[in-house]
């Protein structure tokens, strides 16, 4: 083949690549016209760059640019991609243990981090964001066996956090969160219940989520929507101990899990608890024990034995500020109530006798003793860990509350559209894979998990398509200086 200039009838030169067949000359491409000589040095390079394609051979001039051969007038922008974005959460999903996963399920996690879809929509968005494709009759394929892989997950989930986190079982946090459906109708799975979403009228499930004391999930159980959430404390914390042959370790809960028959398992089971207490559900005896020993200063601290183990109370102004404003705006209301019985509605200080409405000042008296009072059921003894770790622990809670506000906002676990319990059970699992990865990126780098998408987004590869050769050719952008960072941090030995 030959690049050959010929004058055309306008006087530009054109450019075109020829090659010679039984003594004939055959044109294999027009590269195009140049009016100046400028245009016409850069057909030349485009016919070179055309020669070298078609032949499919590499230069063998090691210092050619192949930069100079991409000229804007004979390419077109065609899009971006987001494929270091993709290539680093790979990357630490090696690094967790998901390569033993299906790689669909692996990439259905990364899309959940990167822009939450419905799963059919994820796998279109997999394509348009990181080039990477799937079709619909895989995933339907493969959905039932992925559905099987809970434990696996776990399993290497709880190993990550062993070498990672030095996850050694010393104390584990426990919570409770609903899921809501997009319906009004119940099945086996999806029940109506207590919603913490203000969504009672609709079916949900229960989600049951254990993290470490760092806050890096551990993992997680389904229940029926309409489950009472203390019923789910033992079944799950019994469940982790034998599957993973524990012989004992502490969970902090809150107050919802304490109840006697939970008390009693645990003991039985010789689980440690720390679990807060509901003061207003207390007996007067033990109201009257609380008034006369606790003294009203910040951070005294009393510890009294009770049939639900040792009860801890301690005092702060600040708490007593807020429990004095609410109770006085809860009167307020009451007594405007009392004041148009038309009106009258059940409010926590009020007590009616026939259709006559008055304040309940018994009520009333209990809860002003317990201004600023907060207390934590405890089974572990004063002389292995005095009040104030365990008050410490238990104020630790607010880090599986923090793992289910990302699982809800940045994940948008809900609401849920799926109607059929595998298909439930399968986007449970893409969003704890996708929520462990979150919380490890979160730990490592000390910034939001939504701050490091965000950073990410900027590492973008731009794909130009050459017209001459119709080849696209990616321009890869460099990584900000706060995402090197940032990666520097997640693949650090540790």
């Amino acid at each position: 083949m030959k690049i050959r200039v010929v004058q055309t009838a306008s006087k530009a030169k054109a450019v075109q690549v020829i090659r010679y067949q039984n003594n004939k000359r055959v044109v294999m491409r027009h590269i195009g016209s140049a009016h100046s000589e400028t245009a016409l040095n850069d057909l030349l390079l485009l016919a070179e760059e055309w020669i070298r394609d078609y032949r499919l051979q590499l230069s063998i001039f090691p210092d050619e640019n192949p930069n100079q051969l991409l000229h804007l007038n004979y390419s077109k922008f065609v899009g971006i991609k987001y494929r270091f974005f993709y290539q680093q959460i790979e990357s630490l999903q090696q690094q967790v243990g998901f390569d033993i996963l299906p790689i669909l399920l692996r990439d259905l996690a990364t899309i959940r981090l990167f822009e939450p879809a419905s799963k059919l929509r994820s796998i279109d968005l997999m394509a348009q964001y990181f080039g990477i494709h799937h079709s619909r009759k895989t995933y339907y394929k493969i959905a039932p066996e992925c559905i099987q892989l809970k434990d696996v997950v776990e399993q290497k989930v709880l190993n990550f956090a062993k070498a990672h986190y030095s996850f050694n079982y010393d104390l584990l946090f426990y919570d409770v969160t609903t899921l809501y459906f997009e319906t009004f109708e119940e099945d086996e799975l999806r029940k109506n219940g207590f919603s913490k979403d203000n969504k009672s009228q609709q079916p949900q499930i229960l989600i049951a989520l254990m993290v470490s004391k760092e806050g890096f999930p551990i993992a997680y159980e389904v229940f029926s929507g309409n489950t009472f959430e203390g019923h789910t404390f033992i079944p799950v914390i019994k469940g982790f101990i034998r599957k993973n042959e524990v012989k004992s370790f502490p969970v902090v809960a809150d107050a919802a899990m304490i109840s006697t028959e939970n008390v009693n398992q645990l003991n039985a089971n010789n689980i440690n608890y720390i679990v807060g207490a509901r003061l207003g559900n207390i007996s007067a005896d033990l109201l009257k024990i609380i008034d006369e020993k606790i003294c009203r200063e910040d951070g005294k601290n009393i510890r009294i034995k009770t049939e639900n183990g040792d009860l801890i109370c301690s005092f702060s102004t600040v708490r007593y500020r807020k429990d004095k404003y609410e109770m006085e705006k809860q009167i307020e209301k009451a007594n405007q109530v009392i004041e148009k019985p038309s009106k009258a509605k059940r409010l926590k200080f009020t007590k009616t006798e026939g259709t006559k409405v008055s304040l309940n000042e018994a009520l009333i008296e209990k809860a002003t003793k317990l201004f600023g009072i907060k207390g934590y059921y405890t089974n572990l003894k004063s002389t292995i860990v005095d009040n104030a770790t365990i008050i410490e622990r238990y104020h630790q809670l607010y880090k599986i509350e923090q793992a289910f506000r990302i699982s809800k906002s940045d994940l948008q676990t809900h609401p849920i559209f799926h109607f059929k319990e595998q298909p439930i059970k399968l986007h449970i699992l893409v969003c704890f894979i996708a929520l462990v990865i979150a919380k490890h990126i979160e730990l490592k780098t000390g910034v939001s998990i939504r701050k490091f998408i965000d950073e990410a987004k900027k590492v973008v590869d731009g794909e130009i398509l050459n017209q001459i050769t119709n080849k696209v050719v990616t321009v890869k952008a460099k990584p900000t200086d706060k995402m090197e960072e940032n990666i520097a941090k997640l693949f650090a030995p540790h």
